[in-house]
């Protein structure tokens, strides 16, 4: 079966590069992927895949069954949403979309899907079992294409018993995986603070209530959340990474608006920090004269890999790759909606390596000179290929 898959993962490597670089060159933000999903929906009905568009409106679900089609079922995910940049790259497949661009390499992981569906269903007869394909939108945006997903049913009818997804890591060589069990990625939510004073000249300080003095200090005051109150034992961020105070050199303003984000990995503490964060700015705020809104848009849950599941695939990719290609990851404080998923159902997300510094493919995601080793793309298709049949027969 691995000597199969891997040649058809060969055969199919330029076609599926093809559509990688024709998503790459037709991105479309999240919510927005109406092209996108026809166009996944039509190339699996040329290919004969049972399939139907429009969960969460744009996505796609797909079947493919193989024998005894009930006796175990598992998913494969892939996010197809692009992100709002420039793209700055010189390629024959630069982004016909001005201001979109594929830069977080949601085109390679829906492409990759393609691939293993094309490779799955021409070994159908060769194993027992149903492979879920999961086209997911709106990855980068609250409240997560993942969580509209499965309110809408992608996880019954047929159940999957676990998920398995991946993503482009440019710190790593094309060429190889990694993964790490357990907690990996962070919780992620948005902070929006308006601080209020009175403004007036700069020269009378004393006539006004100065929202960028009391701004300072909540910023700093803050920052005690992290490195005084939390669990040593549990990593968290707060980043402040907008702040906008419309003064001038003489001119105190009248309020200053911030935007942040908090990051944790358990969620107990998580629920206590929102409350502390609240308490902090708004006594703060008013024992120096202002006043405070502060609003916290809770986003996606940290992600958990399954133990059981993640130290299955490690050997799974060990025996497709070898030990020297399969590399162990330490905690990432990034976020995925892939969450909601490893919430539900066991679940696994690895990186694939797609870096190639020779070729000068260092870029990271969400810049736009973002760029992919496209000879990842066959190792890609054939890896996740491998990890369903072996995890159909476990």
């Amino acid at each position: 079966m691995k000597s199969k898959i891997k040649e058809l993962a060969k055969a199919y490597q330029q076609e599926i590069i093809d559509i990688r670089r024709h998503l790459h060159a037709n991105p479309e933000l999240s919510y927005q992927e109406e092209q996108t999903g026809k166009y996944i929906a039509q190339r699996l009905k040329e290919w004969g895949i049972e399939h139907e568009h429009g969960c969460a409106v744009n996505g796609v679900v797909g079947l493919i069954k193989g024998k005894n089609p009930n006796k175990k079922i598992i998913a494969l995910r892939a996010d197809m949403d692009a992100l709002p940049i420039t793209e700055a790259n010189d390629v024959p497949y630069k982004s016909k979309n001005e201001g979109v661009m594929h830069a977080c390499g949601h085109d390679v992981h829906t492409s990759s899907l393609l691939g293993v569906s094309r490779i799955l269903s021409d070994l159908k007869n060769e194993f027992e079992g149903t492979v879920k394909l999961i086209f997911q939108p709106a990855e980068e945006r609250f409240p997560g294409g993942a969580s509209i997903m499965i309110k809408e049913g992608v996880l019954k009818n047929p159940s999957p018993t676990s998920i398995i997804g991946q993503h482009v890591h440019p710190p790593l060589e094309a060429g190889k995986i990694g993964l790490k069990s357990g907690m990996y990625m962070a919780s992620a939510d948005e902070l929006y603070l308006t601080v209020k004073g009175q403004g007036g000249h700069g020269a009378l300080p004393q006539d006004c209530i100065d929202p960028i003095v009391i701004t300072a200090h909540i910023i700093t005051a803050l920052q005690q959340i992290a490195s005084r109150k939390s669990d040593p034992t549990t990593p968290t961020v707060l980043t402040f990474g907008k702040i906008i105070g419309q003064g001038s050199t003489n001119v105190i303003p009248n309020e200053v608006y911030l935007e942040g984000t908090f990051r944790t990995m358990d969620e107990k503490w998580r629920a206590d920090a929102h409350e502390q964060m609240t308490k902090m700015v708004t006594m703060m705020a008013e024992s120096m004269g202002g006043s405070a809104e502060f609003k916290i848009v809770k986003g996606y849950p940290y992600l958990i890999n399954d133990e059981t599941l993640t130290l299955k695939t490690k050997q799974f990719a060990v025996e497709y790759l070898g030990a020297e290609n399969v590399v162990d990851l330490p905690i990432r404080m990034t976020a995925e909606d892939f969450a909601y998923y490893s919430h539900e159902i066991p679940g696994v997300f690895y990186r694939l390596g797609t870096g190639n510094k020779a070729k000068g493919i260092t870029s990271p995601v969400h810049t736009n000179t973002f760029d992919v080793d496209e000879s990842s793309i066959e190792l890609s298709i054939g890896l996740m290929a491998w990890l369903a049949v072996k995890e159909l027969g476990n």
